[in-house]
């Protein structure tokens, strides 16, 4: 009766388990989306019972992860061009890349900070400015966004000694929460976030200072969860979620149709 007993639980196991994994979708996420994807996500399990399972971090070893097999539904990267190559490599469901947002940075201090910051990216110069936190460029869109807007303002190799690189833009903010960064150059979408509005002061970085933040999402060839991961592709398209997204500084694409590719 015993091994009877045992064999049916094993039995109901491998029987539940599938149907439990398919409750879920698994989301690779750019780290700038940490609040706003959050807020989506939430908003699409009430919407259709179904779980949404939020990995965050850098779009570029998001990128190498899936290159080498990592088992991610979609993909929503901080910039387009990690997709792109994704799609190129046949790693992509057809026809599923969507740029939905357009990200931006600032320069983000905390309350305690004596900076001038209707000086802009200046302001960086003082002589309290030891350390400066920015993404790290060889894997974060952000990163390269924040070195182009150096660059043009003819700040770079001034202050590149003074670089804290976070692996994700998300640890850059904490760099400056935290103390451990006098200033750093992070995402809006974190800077207006509930964790950080109300512990610090930005000012926004012109939007000509740096090639522009083109984002976009895939689901991928792998995922065993094709159609609930289209359908939370398409529940990001609606009204309501782009609203959402602009809530927390993005520019959202006027039409599908005018989308880029």
């Amino acid at each position: 009766m015993k091994f009877r007993n045992c064999f049916l639980s094993v039995l109901l196991l491998a029987v539940i388990a599938p149907l439990c994994r398919a409750q879920e979708i698994t989301v690779a996420a750019a780290a700038d989306l940490q609040f706003a994807m959050q807020d989506v996500a939430d908003r699409f399990t009430a919407s259709v019972g179904k779980e949404v399972k939020l990995t965050f971090g850098s779009s570029g070893n998001f990128f190498t992860q899936i290159q080498s097999g990592a088992p991610f539904d979609l993909f929503f990267s901080a910039d387009i061009d990690y997709p792109k190559k994704l799609e190129a490599a046949g790693l992509v469901e057809a026809g599923t890349l969507y740029s939905y947002a357009t990200g931006k940075i600032v320069l983000w201090v905390t309350n305690q900070s004596k900076l001038d910051l209707s000086r802009g990216l200046k302001a960086l110069q003082d002589p309290a400015v030891h350390k400066i936190a920015i993404a790290n460029p060889e894997h974060a869109p952000y990163g390269r966004a924040a070195v182009a807007a150096l660059k043009h303002e003819n700040l770079y190799d001034q202050l590149s000694g003074k670089f804290v690189l976070g692996e994700n833009i998300s640890q850059t903010a904490t760099f400056v929460v935290s103390g451990n960064a006098d200033a750093g150059i992070v995402a809006l979408s974190l800077a207006v976030a509930p964790s950080m509005k109300d512990k610090g002061r930005y000012v926004e970085i012109a939007e000509d200072e740096y090639p522009a933040i083109v984002q976009a999402a895939v689901v991928l060839k792998k995922s065993q969860q094709k159609d609930l991961a289209r359908q939370f592709l398409e529940f990001i398209k609606t009204s309501p979620m782009q609203q959402e997204l602009e809530k927390y500084g993005f520019t959202v694409p006027k039409s599908t149709a005018a989308n880029p590719r």
